[in-house]
């Protein structure tokens, strides 16, 4: 499903497959993401609780995030892209243990995500680039925005 207002970004459930054992969650399914999503790399973060990551935006990058537990995240996305419609506003999403997302950021959105649980989160993201290119030398493809007041978001106190 498409966030209305943000060309580009999709949100979609993730599938569940609960078994006596626990659980499966699918992370990426080539077939379930924007045509023309091509990944070359996967990472996975664990964030603390009440720890924030970003908000930054990358140039030639896409992110695909899965955002699955065992806590929850607020995720916050604004459109940096030139001739954005929501430029001068922004979006928070819920995700996570509660909420188990697979989100699709394109490059020029802004995109950041707090831990709002009261343990540690896994996120595991599939880009379509290398982080620092090919045997890690480029620079790297983020344009941060954690001082930037004109960033139209902010986390709430939890």
């Amino acid at each position: 499903m498409e966030v209305p207002g943000l060309p580009g970004v999709r949100l979609d459930t993730i599938p569940v497959f609960p078994d006596p054992r626990g659980t499966l969650h699918e992370l990426f399914r080539v077939d379930e993401v924007p045509p023309g999503f091509q990944p070359l790399m996967a990472c996975s973060s664990w964030s603390h609780s009440g720890v924030v990551r970003g908000p930054h935006q990358h140039v030639q990058q896409d992110d695909y995030f899965t955002f699955a537990g065992p806590s929850d995240f607020l995720v916050a996305l604004w459109d940096a892209r030139p001739g954005a419609a929501g430029a001068d506003r922004g979006w928070l999403i819920e995700a996570g243990q509660t909420h188990p997302l697979h989100i699709y950021v394109p490059r020029g959105v802004v995109h950041g995500y707090k831990n709002v649980g009261s343990v540690s989160g896994l996120v595991v993201t599939v880009t379509s680039l290398l982080y620092r290119g090919w045997g890690r030398r480029d620079p790297v493809d983020e344009i941060r925005h954690e001082l930037d007041p004109k960033v139209p978001y902010v986390f709430p106190e939890v």
